[in-house]
């Protein structure tokens, strides 16, 4: 058992690492193209169900994505250091839920995401920072958020699927 437990914490190490290291091109390419694919579920969903809820103890659709913005913004900083263009403001509770507002804020911060990885460099991306209270390097801060953009996209499939509309397909490449 001890063996097995072992064998399973250096696979996450490895794991962990892997995603560490991504270079600060890869990283680009891979926030290009989750802006994409989170535009396509943006655009899917009809502008009067923006406010949708798929039970009454979770966000809105459009709280999901500005939710997800609000956290790009805290993961790309943490990482990179640059101040947030909407500052402390959380674009949750102050931008309207419509589908025009939720989509420009949300693609505004996918904008301001690869625009700030891109003034970075590999050497940077090595570098140590923190974020939620944990010392980690650069593109493991981003390789998370990442992750959270990805997990909160994917809760709105259901949104979607409620209201009748097929999700967009999956885009990895």
């Amino acid at each position: 058992m001890k063996k097995l437990t072992l064998l399973i914490a250096l696979f996450a190490i490895a794991c962990t690492s892997a995603f560490a290291q991504i270079t600060r091109e890869q990283s680009v390419a891979e926030w290009k193209r989750a802006k994409a694919y989170t535009k396509a579920y943006l655009d899917a969903m009809p502008a009067d169900s923006y406010t949708f809820k798929a039970t009454p103890e979770v966000r809105t659709f459009a709280q999901q994505f500005l939710h997800l913005a609000d956290a790009t913004y805290y993961f790309i900083t943490s990482a990179s250091g640059k101040p947030s263009p909407i500052g402390k403001v959380s674009l949750e509770k102050t931008v309207a839920q419509t589908k025009e507002a939720t989509t420009k804020a949300v693609l505004d911060s996918y904008d301001f995401a690869i625009a700030t990885i891109q003034g970075m460099t590999d050497a940077e991306m090595s570098e140590m920072a923190s974020a939620e209270g944990m010392k980690a390097t650069k593109g493991l801060i981003l390789a998370k958020g990442f992750e959270h953009q990805t997990h909160h996209r994917g809760q709105t499939t259901v949104y979607l699927r409620l209201k009748g509309v097929t999700p967009p397909g999956e885009m990895l490449f």
